[in-house]
């Protein structure tokens, strides 16, 4: 079953719409395949908390700028109360501490992505470009698309291009006063260190960022810090924490339109993954690595940007695999890494399967 949406039509970028009572969505631009993102404006008891903030563009600054000066000019004032960051990807804390410096409020993240932005920023502790392309060599990228993604260094600084120097530490469970109402913190995890969602109980709403998307899979990747890290389970295991909330729950994704109908989108998600599963493990009947395997996973051109997500979320798929018993790995002396079916992997050198 398909979600339903309550909303046809988003909002045009530097235009607020009301969704719920003191809640209402923005709509900014991105430079990417993916041409948006999903932002929201909390009304508070004397002002307003903002609920991520866009890629560092001079349009997305533009839209800012025209909304601060509506809301200077509201009955509620435009103070900013406060900055809620749900993870440290470029579309959601781009212009974090630019508003910060903007209007004096503080930036609210978790642990996991304050540190991991301020590490991939300064590409220390294994993040950033070089690691990742250690990896991308190591599951077999080919040089020429390598040298593509060398040519990307620092693009996650031309997203985020300064960063909060304090914020005020987010925790799983926490409940946050916004106006009126309670909301709580529930983190997730697989597509980002430490992703923090909110659920207001009394409005029936879940702010979900990246974790639960209407149409499109939220990216699952393997960073070069975790290699072995089983990235997909994580994100499946935290989309189940949803199938809690109550079925008529307003779902607002940062992509894509307001929706209802988590259980069904969960379960989506889930065959989803495990159909991708199942190519890549039917594929696998000889050793095969991530780069062997995008096309199995992505039938059609990927420009640079899309197959940098693309082998993250390959090698996610194929270490999935591995930890569940249905792959092994191998590597060779230069380093290449490989999977094979167990099945395949134990049959004699030269014997056909089904003799």
């Amino acid at each position: 079953m398909l979600p339903d949406y309550p909303f046809a039509t988003p909002p045009a970028a530097g235009e607020t719409f009301s969704v719920a009572p003191g809640i209402h969505w923005l709509r900014m631009p991105l430079p990417f395949a993916l041409n948006h993102i999903n932002l929201w404006l909390l009304e508070d008891d004397d002002g307003w908390t903002i609920v991520d903030t866009g890629f560092a563009l001079d349009a997305v600054k533009a839209c800012w700028q025209t909304i601060l000066s509506r809301l200077n000019t509201s009955e509620r004032g435009g103070r900013i109360v406060r900055i809620i960051v749900t993870h440290f990807h470029p579309d959601h804390l781009g212009l974090a501490a630019w508003l910060q410096e903007q209007t004096g409020a503080p930036v609210c993240m978790t642990l996991g992505e304050y540190l991991t932005a301020h590490a991939v920023w300064h590409e220390i502790g294994g993040h950033g470009n070089q690691p990742m392309l250690r990896q991308f060599r190591a599951h077999g990228l080919d040089a020429d698309r390598c040298a593509a993604l060398e040519r990307r260094s620092g693009n996650y600084n031309r997203g985020v291009p300064s960063l909060p120097t304090s914020y005020q530490r987010l925790f799983g469970g926490d409940e946050l006063r916004i106006g009126k109402r309670r909301w709580q913190v529930r983190l997730g995890f697989g597509h980002s260190p430490e992703h923090a969602a909110l659920y207001c109980r009394e409005l029936g709403i879940l702010i979900s960022g990246d974790m639960l998307l209407p149409k499109i899979s939220t990216n699952i990747s393997v960073f070069a810090v975790t290699p072995r890290a089983d990235s997909l389970n994580d994100f499946l295991n935290s989309i189940d924490r949803y199938r809690e909330l109550p079925p008529e729950t307003l779902v607002l994704p940062s992509h894509g339109l307001p929706f209802h109908g988590i259980e069904n989108r969960v379960n989506a998600l889930h065959a989803h993954h495990e159909e991708r599963l199942q190519l890549l493990e039917d594929q696998c009947t000889s050793p095969r690595s991530a780069a062997d395997l995008l096309m199995t996973l992505f039938a059609r051109d990927l420009d640079t940007h899309q197959t940098m997500f693309a082998m993250g979320e390959a090698i996610a798929h194929l270490n999935r695999l591995e930890h569940a018993g249905r792959l092994l790995r191998s590597e060779d002396d230069n380093g290449l890494i490989r999977f094979v079916r167990r099945q395949d992997a134990a049959r004699p050198a030269g014997k056909p399967a089904g003799h």
